[in-house]
């Protein structure tokens, strides 16, 4: 599709979101025949940029011979309205073509309120936008991402879902298709894929409801298909495909650095943490592989940042050992070290110290909670002395500006613990003030950020209600009044965001109406303030005949179906029941680490082993 972009793009606030061509790009010959894969990010190109996971799979598909994928993201309003002004169909960077000229569209979904901005991607290609009215010529789409783990609010947009990681389900779905690929069989195609494990097609399945509006059954429309879909996971991670060369941005994205992935899933059982649950069992990437790529990457993009991410990058089990060759290998060449939020309990003033050599990078702590007895409930595990003496060795060590991150609303919670986040923030701050003059930093600042807790599936917390907006503004106000100390500074979200989120969460088919209603009333960008319009939505949940507190504010019992259900992702149902009941008591469960707790992982799915083979070097 030739397209002229040069009357459009300097009328934009970014064009370099839109012309493509950057360093690593992938260009393959149009006239050899491929399967067109469109990686599609509901966001803008900064946000989706920064997505180690769109990058993977962005390296994997373009691996494969037959295959050619190309990126597209959410286009920001000004050039949208340019689009849809001039009739230019949404299209993608590599080669501009249109996404309705491509095999698949594969949305990956990383947050509850991107739902709108899929529609409004697939209706500036012109592609019907539900599933059940979408024809044989139009592309497949699909999904994955931590919200896929509950994917019934899209069940009627999403021709299939991939639960897990994606990097060996692609590969089995394009297998399969290369065998239906322009012969008009899409219910053959998607009918086949449906036995893959990790792949989940929702047209196949029937949900009935009881009167009072929970799930009476979910069930298989056909013999052959699976009553449960199995997450997919790799067992062997440090063998895992990864980018040798990563797209470098002519426009500065959120995380604009070389990412190292050192490990997948988390062994310290934080109640509140979907991701802890849904990415286990842990498996790690030894620290030879991790050095041989950071030596690659940099090479290859030019950056002078490396960051090491995980969920817990200190429970990495050579981490002394991998910062310290990192920063004996790169820094001479002044490459910097930085590291994602720090569980304090796992927190160094030897690592500290190392990273800090090149040059100083962001300090993030997350207590997650102000009282110890909330810690104790979501099971983190970290006292109040050793947040203060991890606060006190990075004052020493030359800091003097440390983040805290925070949860109101979490199950189980008081005012009382609530006012803890401003004592503890302040305690924070008075360490600095403990460290001599000489060796301290000036510009002392603490920045005490609260999100609003969202139950998600497949954790202990799954069945709780969500804290009303009334009882959220009142911990707010709590936490403001509560704060003494002039350096601490504290940030706080809407709740009103919080609310929609935890209507998608934990909905099920019924919400997929009220998506496109609200879309066709104009919703898109809802997770940006200046964009989200919670009476829009309010509006359209009413003409769906859709009670959003439902979903939110209702407390569900351990016998009721719930919507992800059918979902098996290899942690037992009566662990999640068990550790809500520890939680209800403030009951610690240990680290794995220290011995298996029994979620289920180890039975249900063996390869992965942990914990012994998958932590081994």
């Amino acid at each position: 599709m030739n397209i002229n972009l040069d009357d459009i793009l300097f009328r934009v606030e970014k064009p370099a979101r839109y012309t493509g061509g950057e360093l690593n790009s992938v260009y393959k010959d149009l006239n050899k025949e491929h399967i067109r894969f469109a990686f599609c990010f509901p966001d803008t190109y900064e946000v989706g940029m920064a997505h180690l996971g769109s990058r993977i799979l962005y390296h994997t598909l373009n691996k494969r011979e037959d295959t050619y994928c190309e990126r597209c993201f959410a286009p920001w309003p000004d050039m949208e309205g340019l689009l849809r002004e001039k009739n230019i169909p949404l299209f993608t960077l590599e080669t501009k073509d249109s996404l309705k000229e491509f095999n698949f569209l594969g949305f990956t979904l990383q947050y509850e309120m991107s739902y709108t901005n899929i529609l409004n991607m697939l209706n500036m290609a012109h592609i019907t936008i539900r599933a059940s009215e979408r024809g044989e010529d139009e592309p497949i789409v699909m999904a994955g991402g931590p919200c896929a783990y509950n994917p019934e609010p899209l069940y009627d947009i999403v021709d299939f879902f991939e639960l897990g990681e994606g990097e060996e389900v692609m590969n089995d779905v394009l297998e399969v298709y290369k065998k239906y690929k322009g012969k008009n069989k899409k219910k053959e195609f998607l009918r086949e894929i449906s036995k893959i494990q990790g792949v989940y097609v929702p047209s196949l399945y029937d949900v009935t409801y009881n009167e009072d509006g929970t799930i009476k059954e979910f069930t298989p429309k056909y013999e052959d298909v699976p009553n449960k879909v199995s997450k997919r996971f790799i067992a062997n991670f440090d063998g895992v495909e990864f980018p040798d060369e990563i797209i470098v941005p002519y426009t500065e994205i959120v995380h604009d650095r070389v990412v190292l992935e050192t490990f997948r899933g988390c062994t310290n059982g934080c109640r509140f943490c979907q991701a802890g649950m849904i990415y286990r069992p842990v498996r790690e990437k030894s620290t030879e592989t991790l050095l041989k790529q950071a030596d690659t990457l940099l090479k290859s993009t030019g950056y002078s940042e490396i960051s090491l991410s995980s969920l817990s990058i200190c429970d990495y089990s050579d981490i002394q050992n991998l910062i310290h060759t990192l920063m004996e290998t790169h820094g001479e060449n002044k490459v910097a070290v930085s590291l994602p939020s720090i569980r304090i309990d796992a927190f160094s003033v030897d690592l500290i110290k190392e990273i800090q050599k090149v040059r100083k990078t962001g300090l993030t702590f997350a207590p997650e909670a102000g009282s110890q007895r909330m810690r104790d409930i979501i099971n983190k595990g970290v006292t109040e002395e050793r947040v203060l003496e991890a606060a006190h060795s990075a004052f020493e060590a030359g800091w003097s500006t440390i983040k805290l991150y925070f949860m109101i609303g979490l199950p189980y919670e008081t005012i009382e613990d609530v006012q803890g986040i401003a004592h503890l923030a302040d305690k924070v701050a008075g360490e600095y003030f403990k460290v001599p003059k000489y060796i301290r930093n000036k510009g002392l600042r603490v920045t005490a950020s609260t999100s609003i807790f969202v139950p998600k599936p497949f954790t202990p917390f799954q069945w709780a209600p969500q804290a009303t907006m009334e009882e959220v503004g009142e911990k707010i106000k709590a936490v403001k009044l509560s704060i003494e100390s002039s350096a601490v500074n504290y940030n706080y979200h809407e709740s009103l965001v919080s609310y929609m989120e935890a209507v998608f969460a934990r909905g099920d088919r019924r919400l997929c109406d009220v998506i496109i209603k609200a879309f066709e009333k104009g919703a898109k960008f809802d997770g940006w303030s200046e964009y989200f319009d919670f009476d829009l939505w309010m509006e359209a949940m009413r003409e769906c005949n859709v009670d959003g507190d439902f979903y939110a504010y209702r407390e569900r019992s351990y016998d009721e179906i719930l919507p992800w259900d059918f979902i098996d992702i290899g942690v037992n149902r009566e662990y999640l029941v068990r550790e809500n009941e520890k939680a209800k008591k403030a009951e610690l469960t240990k680290n794995c680490r220290e011995g298996c707790t029994g979620c289920g992982v180890n039975v249900n799915f063996k390869e992965g082993v942990c914990f012994e083979g998958a932590l081994s070097n």
